[in-house]
């Protein structure tokens, strides 16, 4: 990839540079300075943030068509070219290249402007953990969460077919089934039964685990009947061997696979071909995309992806669905057809891309013919049903937000609400939780933990009040603006405003009480007139306003009221595991600061090797020094202390050897 020269540097904030369409001459020079060449191109605004970045061919051609055509653009993106006040660019070799670049760009800066798929946590994902040495198995809906190494597949419109895959893999082969192990020195009964390999006391090498977890990526990158094809070999290898057993193994493994999906079988000519078809349906807000995955005749996967309908065309948002999932996926799971709803704007590129990583050609188009045009029409009709479940959903939460901002006089809908508890056992471990709901749907991206720091509250004494207020004045404290705070932002220069993650709505769980402890804060932040809070009491289902002795006009089944007890039993359930957490370490590590010279630190490192204090309290004196940081002393000093008996033995012992023999009296 050859870089082109450096992007002119941006012009200062404070000169307020035009847009380019407000200085025609300005534009043709920069329209000039752009090459000919395949690259990728930036769009900025006059505060040199990324308004949009795309990929081209022809680098100079594309970026006038912008100019040139306005009266051909979508109202987005005349939007979006109004507000253009810089390009760069950066040119490549090929146009594989330049996809390759655009697609770890976007990733990257996440532009406006762009077409961006939606993480909403709707479909899972099934995740390989290949950083570990013995690899894990399990459905997440939290994508790129872990490390490099780590692939992921999906994501699977169909949870229940995932579960049922994935249940029958675990029955077939022998995994891991237990991210820790049940017992130290000993496997458990799903080594006994065959359904693990014994991974927890390594009965088993790394390597030939990894072997029988690259068979199973076989099936989730839909080459099930390869993989079906290698066992076939294997078990009659087996059996010309004598080693039946193992052939047994085999065969029903085999027929196993061969069960999974003989219930997904679609009519296609030449099934031999490996082929994706992507088809895409739309409202006004969402797009809903569906991806079949047909291979040797048979589903083998159905993935769909949500993306913003205004972002772009139909073309545009298909093709940014497809170069996202390819991108992430394995050479051997490219096929070599990709039928599409639409006619792809880049579509030449992007086979050429794939025929590139493929090592094998690659054709994508849209299908003519009627068998295959009726294989698109079919992913079209499930991606409508899809959006119609998406509009049912939607409809659901925009009646609750609606109701809500009615009932409490709000003068938008909330998009942003937050719900606050508090969680401990007689003022012992107190925490409280943070749970944000944006749009009526949980946004665990944003939720929150606090320890409450207030001395007052301990073991025996409890204060729900004062442990809210604190929590509420820690969570605005960077909007103070209170008469100290004020005078302080003034000299830093900072003035504190709403952002992105200020809330429409506070929900507290309680009664008054809890939420004149907040309203007080808030008062003293000067924050009241901003800051909508509530109240939502357990019992009634009550909601209290500020300043208001009797709740508010409303019934329990009210879709607004719904909406807050979600928030609430999220925000509960949220505090409550955080408190089990923090007590069940403060558990464990009580015991052991009752040894003398024990730090914290040694602790962790002695609860990180025997994984609970009952393994460490049947180790030997020998089996604690070999702890990193603990010394053969330290060792015996906590073997002594988990065995208090042996210890007293010993003192007795010593004392009987020292003691003078009784003689006998004289008769």
């Amino acid at each position: 990839m050859t870089p082109s020269p450096p992007p002119s540097s941006p012009q200062p904030i404070s000169s307020k540079p035009q847009p380019l369409v407000k200085d025609p001459d300005r534009l043709e020079t920069r329209l000039k300075e752009i090459p000919p060449e395949p690259g990728v191109y930036f769009m900025r605004d006059v505060t040199d943030h990324i308004l949009y970045i795309g990929k081209s061919k022809k680098l100079r051609s594309r970026v006038r068509s912008y100019f040139r055509d306005k009266h051909e653009l979508n109202p987005r993106i005349a939007l979006m070219v109004m507000q253009i006040a810089e390009i760069e660019f950066i040119v490549t070799d090929t146009e594989a290249e330049a996809l390759a670049l655009e697609a770890n760009l976007i990733k990257q800066h996440q532009p406006h402007f762009n077409v961006l798929l939606k993480d909403d946590k709707k479909y899972p994902y099934l995740c390989i953990t290949w950083s570990e040495e013995y690899p894990r198995i399990f459905i997440t809906r939290k994508r790129r969460s872990g490390k490099i190494k780590d692939r992921y597949y999906g994501p699977y419109v169909d949870v229940h077919v995932l579960r049922s895959t994935l249940h029958l893999v675990k029955r077939l082969f022998p995994l891991r089934q237990r991210p820790q192990p049940l017992f130290k020195d000993r496997p458990c009964l799903n080594y006994d039964i065959g359904r693990c390999p014994g991974v927890c006391q390594q009965l088993i090498t790394p390597e030939e685990y990894r072997k029988i977890i690259l068979k199973i990526a076989m099936i989730f990158q839909g080459r099930t009947k390869e993989l079906e094809d290698m066992l076939l070999k294997q078990m009659e290898k087996a059996s010309e061997e004598m080693n039946y057993e193992y052939a047994a193994r085999l065969r029903d493994q085999i027929r196993g696979l061969q069960s999974l999906g003989a219930e997904q079988k679609v009519a296609l000519p030449d099934d031999t071909v490996s082929r994706d078809a992507i088809a895409l349906m739309s409202d006004d807000q969402h797009s809903c995309i569906q991806l079949f995955q047909i291979r040797a005749g048979r589903l083998v996967g159905r993935l769909g992806f949500v993306a913003d309908a205004q972002s772009g065309t139909p073309g545009e948002i298909l093709q940014r669905v497809l170069e996202e999932h390819y991108s992430t996926v394995e050479s051997v799971e490219i096929p070599s057809e990709i039928h599409t709803q639409h006619e792809l704007p880049e579509g030449e590129m992007l086979a050429e891309f794939l025929s590139e990583r493929r090592g094998r050609k690659v054709n994508v188009f849209v299908p003519q013919r009627q068998s295959k045009a009726d294989l698109i029409e079919m992913v079209e009709r499930n991606a409508g049903y899809e959006l119609a479940r998406t509009q049912r959903f939607a409809d659901r939460n925009n009646q609750a937000m609606l109701d809500l901002a009615e009932a409490l006089d709000l003068p938008d809908l909330p998009h942003r609400i937050e719900g606050y508890d508090i969680s401990h056992i007689q003022g012992s471990d107190a925490v409280a939780s943070q749970v944000v709901f944006i749009d009526g749907l949980p946004a665990k991206q944003h939720y929150r933990h606090y320890k409450i720091k207030d001395a007052t509250v301990r073991s025996g004494h409890s204060d729900d009040f004062a442990s809210m207020a604190e929590v509420i004045r820690r969570r605005f404290r960077k909007y103070d603006r209170s008469q100290e705070s004020g005078a302080r932002n003034q000299e830093l220069g900072v003035l504190p405003k709403p952002d992105k993650d200020f809330p429409d709505l506070v929900m507290i769980d309680g009664g008054k009480g809890q939420l004149s402890a907040v309203v007080e804060v808030l008062r003293d932040m000067n924050l009241l007139e901003e800051v909508k809070v509530v109240s939502l009491a357990k019992q009634r289902e009550e909601i209290f306003l500020p300043g208001e002795s009797l709740p508010i006009a409303t019934t329990a089944e009210q879709p607004g009221v719904q909406l807050l007890r979600r928030l609430r039993d999220e925000a509960h359930r949220f505090a409550v595991s955080f408190h089990r957490q923090q007590r069940s370490d403060r558990m464990k590590r009580s015991r052991l600061e009752e040894i003398p010279g024990l730090g914290h630190h040694r602790q962790k490192q002695l609860l990180a090797h025997f994984r609970s204090i009952d393994y460490l309290r049947e180790a030997s004196a020998k089996q604690i020094a070999e702890v990193q940081g603990i010394g053969a002393k330290m060792a015996q000093q906590i073997y002594d202390y988990f065995h208090p008996q042996f210890r007293d033995e010993l003192k007795d012992e010593g004392k009987a050897e020292e003691a003078p023999a009784i003689e006998e009296p004289v008769t």
